[in-house]
């Protein structure tokens, strides 16, 4: 972690001159300093915006996903806080919410939301699609649950985006090995079909494998390859012993990569279940 710095404590207290502030550091925030030799990372970020609130504000939304272990969150993404403050500066989102003190958690001695109130306030504050894939990531991290949330959300009766919450907290899966993997699974949902089971087991007795999500009855599953698929040998390498006891066990699965267009994979998908005996649902 980057030395994060409250310009006037360090001149207060001597430690720099205006001179060395000026000509070592940039200021991330309003009165907070990184060196500048190096790039922000979304902890320096965390720690410059709680910092800014003169240490009186409590970190929320993706931030804290991120401090309390979820992957995927970018260093640029806005640090959310719940405080008081009229005009926050840009990258910092500031919300006036009720929280009890038993949704305060500390992490690496930071005040967080607790992960229950993590989920509930990603679920509340962002758009859909966004939303499940940072809870897929904080399920993942947490092996948090929905009935969980539910819980808090029953306290919390009057607060903002209850009902968009609940759509996307039923849509939380913390299978989900990526971004993308969400995405896919968003995709199926969206046109109809049931929502797949995740990370499925498949074993010969010897060796095993898993299939990123799919149908255990007519034993069509998905995956999503990145690029690394590609490019890492020992990777292309384990994906052709992968693929070969995947087809053993009777399983047909279907690779998706990112120059497939969303009527391609249904298209693909759908296939399959026909061939296997099972009428997909009428494509909304």
């Amino acid at each position: 972690m980057s030395e994060v710095l409250v310009g006037s404590e360090v001149l207060t207290r001597g430690a720099l001159t205006r001179g060395r502030l000026r000509w070592n550091y940039r200021a991330i925030f309003p009165d907070i300093y990184i060196p500048k030799k190096t790039a922000p990372s979304l902890r320096d970020r965390t720690v410059g915006a709680w910092l800014w609130s003169r240490r009186d504000a409590l970190v929320a939304g993706r931030a804290a996903a991120a401090l309390h272990g979820a992957r995927w969150i970018d260093a640029t993404t806005p640090i959310e806080l719940i405080w008081q403050c009229g005009r926050p500066p840009d990258g910092i989102v500031v919300r006036n919410e009720r929280i009890d003190a038993d949704e305060i958690v500390e992490v690496s001695g930071l005040p967080v939301t607790s992960i229950a109130r993590t989920a509930m306030d990603l679920a509340r504050h962002l758009p859909r699609g966004l939303a499940v894939r940072h809870l897929d990531a904080l399920a993942a991290a947490t092996d948090v649950k929905a009935t969980d949330v539910a819980l808090l959300a029953d306290r919390h009766q009057r607060a903002r985006g209850l009902p968009r919450a609940r759509i996307a907290l039923n849509l939380m899966d913390g299978g989900a090995q990526s971004p993308k993997e969400t995405w896919l699974r968003l995709v199926l949902i969206d046109a109809g079909l049931p929502a797949p089971r995740t990370q499925i087991r498949v074993s010969d007795g010897l060796s095993e494998a898993f299939i990123d999500m799919g149908y255990e009855d007519p034993m069509v599953g998905l995956g999503y390859e990145g690029k690394h698929h590609a490019n890492d040998r020992g990777q292309y390498v384990y994906d052709i012993g992968r693929a070969e006891l995947i087809e053993r066990q009777g399983w047909t699965d279907i690779r998706v990569v990112a120059e497939h267009s969303r009527q391609f994979i249904l298209y693909r998908v759908r296939e399959a279940l026909r061939l296997r005996g099972w009428e997909p649902p009428i494509l909304r």
